[in-house]
């Protein structure tokens, strides 16, 4: 078990550091506004993201273990590892990346590294997904403002009011926000440990108790929280004040907008209603919570003419984005060419 954590170790890295990068896109358009102090919107994302992870984690970490499902604790410790190490970097340097194709590119480099087959089909519909994502968080944000202004329009709301249902609103699309994130983005921290996982199930109360993998994402969550109060303030900066200057209706609508594109794609439940009901399913993946705040900002901006919008920093980020997995990947491989052959340790089976 002592060693099992010791090689767990990577994953609760890459748990800190998702909370660090993704916890500016659950609160970060509220905190830049003003709206929210920071220690609020904090503890607020950290209950709900260990929600969200334990409750439903299972969908998108399934996906992931479809790629590529590690069977050695120290291959596994080294794809945690080489995600963490490419958003640590991406944190350091103020560009908000994505985990999601932090660990993508990490599998796909075990896969290549250990021989096995890697599922090109499934590899497209993840990438189809991080295209998709931005883009329906830009249209959710666009059907948002028009509604949000119709109502403004006419019904008469004093801006006292408006304040009052404005940071009211914030406070539970973060939550929504958070809870999703730990729901999709569990698989990010946690999946590659899954086929290893050497804990045990933890009875709770009135005949209820965590499966083991529940566990697994249970420790996983609770170092994403670490994350957010730690080291997510900078990059709420990024995202609330140097994408886009916004209003605080505008910061809601980025709020509601990522929190439902993340909702979407880690929920079994829609899944399988439209698969039943013979309709183009969303596929369980995880997604990026910062492609998806990304798309629903500039998509306000779009609205609004796009003169506010930051278009140089947006271009820094596109490039992190197309970056991540391939850096990943090549450490991972790198990585995993030292473990085996330095330190004599079993990276695959």
């Amino acid at each position: 078990m002592i060693s099992f954590l010791i090689f767990l170790s990577s994953g609760l890295f890459l748990g800190w550091s998702l909370g660090a990068n993704d916890g500016a896109n659950i609160f970060g358009t509220a905190v830049g506004t003003k709206m929210l102090r920071f220690r609020t919107a904090a503890i607020i994302s950290s209950v709900f993201v260990i929600i969200g992870a334990v409750m439903a984690g299972n969908g998108t970490t399934n996906t992931l273990n479809e790629l590529g499902s590690i069977n050695a604790l120290p291959g596994a410790f080294m794809a945690g590892l080489a995600a963490a190490i490419t958003v640590y970097f991406m944190v350091r340097t103020k560009i908000v990346t994505s985990t999601s194709q932090a660990i993508v590119g990490a599998i796909i480099g075990w896969n290549i590294y250990s021989g096995k087959v890697t599922d090109w089909s499934l590899v497209s519909a993840i990438a189809a997904s991080w295209i998709v994502c931005p883009i329906l968080a830009g249209v959710f944000a666009i059907v948002i403002y028009m509604l949000i202004k119709f109502v403004l329009k006419y019904r008469r709301i004093s801006l006292l009011r408006q304040d009052n249902y404005t940071r009211i609103g914030l406070v539970l699309a973060g939550a929504f926000g958070a809870y999703a994130l730990g729901a999709n983005n569990i698989a990010n921290v946690m999946g590659v440990f899954v086929a290893s996982n050497q804990l045990h199930g933890l009875p709770l109360f009135c005949g209820t108790s965590l499966s083991p993998t529940q566990v697994l994402f249970l420790l996983g969550a609770v170092f994403v929280a670490i994350g957010i109060f730690t080291y997510s303030y900078k990059n709420m900066d990024t995202i609330g004040r140097d994408v886009m200057q916004m209003s605080p209706i505008a910061a809601l609508i980025v709020v509601i907008s990522q929190s439902l594109v993340l909702f979407i794609f880690a929920s079994s439940a829609i899944h399988n209603w439209l698969e039943v009901h013979n309709l183009p399913a969303f596929p369980l993946v995880p997604v990026s919570s910062s492609q998806a705040v990304i798309g629903s900002v500039m998509a306000i901006g779009l609205i609004k003419g796009g003169r506010n919008i930051n278009w140089n920093l947006v271009g820094k980020l596109s490039a992190g984005w197309i970056s991540t997995p391939i850096i990943s990947a090549i450490i991972c491989y790198v990585s995993l060419f030292v473990l085996a052959n330095v330190f004599n340790l079993t990276v695959y089976l």
